[in-house]
């Protein structure tokens, strides 16, 4: 009972790890027999095996009575559905990746609202709206634009800055 404990701590160990040293395995064998390993020798993956073949041979063990072979025969099968589990859910998640975030790009043009006034030489703050969500960034503009005017983004010389001209109503 003790090696089947020891197997099942050891996989809870390997899974905490597998948050820290996220990829560590991906790609280690990649290429190996025509791609059949891919995303099979993933740290969730193993570490899923082990803590369920050493939990379901103590499960089987203790609760059904089951001997030390029919036990590691249950938790090896415990063992390999919860690793295919883990593959298909890591696989469900890496199709569901949305579009692209946002660049720089996606800027220019927008809209945004002056929150603090930017003067002639100097920076300010706008609001501008980037797909969907305000997002606040430092600002230029080549003349004066008081505080609470309606800007458009001309230029996205850095992440966190903008240049922008006042809209003429």
């Amino acid at each position: 009972m003790a090696w089947f404990l020891g197997l099942g701590i050891t996989g809870v160990v390997l899974l905490a790890l597998s948050l820290v040293f996220d990829g560590l395995l991906d790609g280690v064998f990649d290429g190996a027999p025509g791609g059949g390993l891919d995303g099979w020798l993933s740290l969730p993956v193993i570490a899923g095996f082990l803590a369920m073949t050493g939990f379901g041979g103590v499960i089987a063990r203790a609760a059904l009575g089951v001997p030390f072979a029919g036990a590691a025969g249950v938790g090896a099968l415990t063992g390999v559905g919860t690793a295919w589990l883990t593959y298909r859910f890591g696989r469900a998640l890496m199709r569901g990746q949305t579009a692209l975030a946002p660049t720089g790009n996606d800027l220019i043009g927008a809209s945004g609202k002056v929150v603090t006034a930017i003067p002639a030489d100097g920076f300010g703050e706008v609001i501008v709206r980037l797909a969907g969500q305000p997002a606040k960034f430092a600002a230029r503009a080549t003349a004066p634009v008081a505080r609470g005017a309606e800007v458009w983004v001309e230029a996205v010389p850095s992440a966190s800055c903008v240049l922008v001209r006042p809209v003429d109503r």
